[in-house]
């Protein structure tokens, strides 16, 4: 299969309207806000639209005209705060109405298929993730030598 490259903007709307018309989508994000659970370019998330919301849940998010794929980290009512793995601090924050998609399933490039944690443990360790986030990294290159 060929790939095809279009602009983030085109892509993640035409994303939102498959999600929003209740259709699957399989993507392949781009960046390292989600590591170490999703790697950016190298791993596929399956997306379905969200029936409900909850804390710890992945999702895709328009906040104004930018698109992300993270953790939801608090929910007040309406209200949705978002924040990456592998983000040291920054959220972001809308309403429920801003939420697309929810990741129900990663797939890794040798196609092993697994069901997102809630990253329980992970959003406990924000103030260690800084070493926890070297130490992976330092693995990764080590053992892609």
């Amino acid at each position: 299969m060929e790939k095809v490259y279009l602009p983030n903007e085109v892509l993640m709307s035409e994303i939102a309207q498959l999600l929003s018309e209740g259709r699957e989508v399989v993507m392949t994000p781009k960046g390292n806000s989600m590591l170490p659970f999703i790697r950016g370019e190298v791993d596929k998330v399956r997306m379905l639209k969200p029936d409900s919301l909850q804390v710890g849940d992945i999702v895709l998010a328009r906040f104004g005209e930018r698109f992300v794929l993270h953790r939801i980290v608090a929910l007040d009512g309406d209200k949705v705060t978002l924040m990456g793995d592998g983000n040291l601090k920054g959220t972001e924050q809308g309403s429920r109405s801003d939420v697309f998609g929810k990741v129900v399933e990663i797939i890794t490039p040798h196609n092993r298929r697994r069901k997102p944690g809630k990253g329980r443990l992970w959003r406990k360790a924000l103030p260690m993730r800084r070493y926890l986030l070297k130490a992976y990294r330092k693995s990764v290159k080590l053992f892609n030598k």
